[in-house]
């Protein structure tokens, strides 16, 4: 598979149907690139329709919706499978860490067991004595200073960057070929989220994982490097790389975004 992308987006469109209404088009072919171990920035203000293009690559744009193009996860086009034969890519070869860890975390089951159950489901782990075995050197992976009191707790005994970094390690558990993080560090504080950025920095660089990074923080994405692509009213209006783009915009929306937050810049 060599010189094939980890993630090939191909004149994506996805509108949602309104009740009544004509569909709404929040995706407007699309089209993306992102190799193994890199990074791609999805910089937008709300509603520009980067959330909308993470949850279209993770085949969750629910029922409503209507999807075209192609979403080639290392060739293969995941628009083309089912719900059964996605089930073991989602979580194995492609992790998803949201804005709010509760989107992923149970408030009712601890950390630990969470993730040997991931492990065992994608059948990473050889029984569940080696999935809890394999529970603390993955939250230790994942900028947990504890990861055998984590491992122990519940979601809401863990600080919010505690629980933000449990679920990362629930994401990356399988050893995923692409991370797609959407606003992960908006409910951070500024060290919380330079560590977080920096933790994704590390599994890229160690395990080869492409990372998918939705946010609205110029901050955020010139920290994380790589390649980015501007988005408004669903289109890419301006990509290239992270300090390129954001040193010297050149489409007036991208020329907005940036003088509009000057702070942000650096």
């Amino acid at each position: 598979m060599t010189g094939v992308p980890a993630l090939a987006v191909r004149d994506l469109t996805v509108d949602h149907a309104g009740r009544g209404n004509p569909p709404t088009r929040a995706v407007d072919g699309v089209s993306l690139t992102l190799e193994p171990g890199g990074a791609l920035v999805l910089l937008g203000e709300s509603g520009s329709g980067k959330t909308t293009l993470a949850r279209a690559v993770l085949r969750l744009s629910g029922r409503a919706a209507r999807v075209t193009g192609r979403v080639e996860l290392a060739g293969q086009d995941l628009l083309a499978l089912d719900e059964r034969a996605l089930r073991p890519i989602r979580g194995r070869r492609v992790g998803y860490v949201p804005q709010d860890p509760a989107g992923s975390l149970d408030p009712l089951r601890r950390i630990g067991a969470q993730i040997a159950e991931v492990l065992l489901s994608h059948r990473v782990a050889d029984g569940r004595a080696a999935a809890r075995t394999a529970v603390p050197g993955l939250l230790e992976r994942a900028g947990i200073s504890e990861p055998g009191r984590a491992a122990r707790s519940y979601p809401h005994e863990l600080s919010g960057g505690q629980r933000q970094r449990a679920a990362i390690a629930l994401a990356v558990c399988c050893g995923p070929e692409l991370l797609v993080a959407d606003e992960p560090t908006t409910a951070l504080d500024a060290l919380v989220r330079a560590q977080v950025l920096d933790l994704f920095a590390a599994l890229r660089a160690d395990l080869g994982v492409a990372l998918l990074l939705v946010t609205d923080d110029l901050w955020a994405a010139r920290r994380t490097g790589g390649a980015v692509a501007v988005m408004s009213g669903g289109r890419i209006v301006e990509t290239g790389p992270v300090d390129t783009v954001l040193s010297r915009p050149e489409h007036p929306l991208t020329v907005g975004l940036v003088t509009a937050r000057p702070s942000e810049r650096r």
